[in-house]
């Protein structure tokens, strides 16, 4: 079993590591786009798809980035309490939470496979002028959510390991 958990660990942990650091220049996307609003709507006539695409831009990067900023343990904490504890009861702390978010980000990739099912079948595009399909950014929605749930997993069997006492 614990082969197991540590080929899926290494198996997951290097998908999530080389997206991440794929998606960090994202970053770049959106400031390209943003740019290029600014400078259309000074010199030329607005661009009706720049705001969209970067909100659109927005979301792949922190869905697609938000398992690599697990994995790096840059995730937001509520430092109150869990700061001041030994690790011990942190990885007891974490073990338990994380059922929780599993459960969380199940049901959002239930409900966002449907979305992005619907958005498919009907050709869904969104009520703006430009008026873009969602499909793609649904997709991109539905595998961030997913490689998260992978993720998760992932530290818990770390946690589990360690609790056991042995060396990640």
């Amino acid at each position: 079993m614990t082969s197991f958990m540590r080929s899926y660990m290494r198996f997951v942990d290097a998908i999530n590591y080389r997206l991440g650091r794929c998606i960090m220049y994202g970053i770049f996307v959106m400031v390209g786009i943003l740019l290029w609003s600014s400078i259309s709507k000074t010199f030329f006539l607005p661009s009706l798809w720049t705001l969209e695409m970067a909100q659109f831009a927005m979301v792949a990067y922190y869905i697609l980035g938000g398992p690599y900023s697990m994995q790096m343990q840059a995730n937001v904490r509520m430092d109150l309490l869990y700061g001041g504890w030994p690790a011990k009861k942190k990885m007891w702390m974490d073990s338990f939470t994380i059922v929780f978010l599993l459960f969380y980000l199940g049901v959002m990739l239930y409900g966002g496979i449907d979305s992005t099912m619907y958005s498919l079948q009907y050709g869904e595009r969104s009520p703006t002028a430009w008026r873009p399909y969602l499909w793609p950014i649904k997709i991109a929605m539905c595998v961030g959510i997913a490689l998260m749930i992978l993720q998760c997993i992932s530290e818990l069997m770390k946690d589990i390991l360690r609790l056991g006492g042995e060396e990640v």
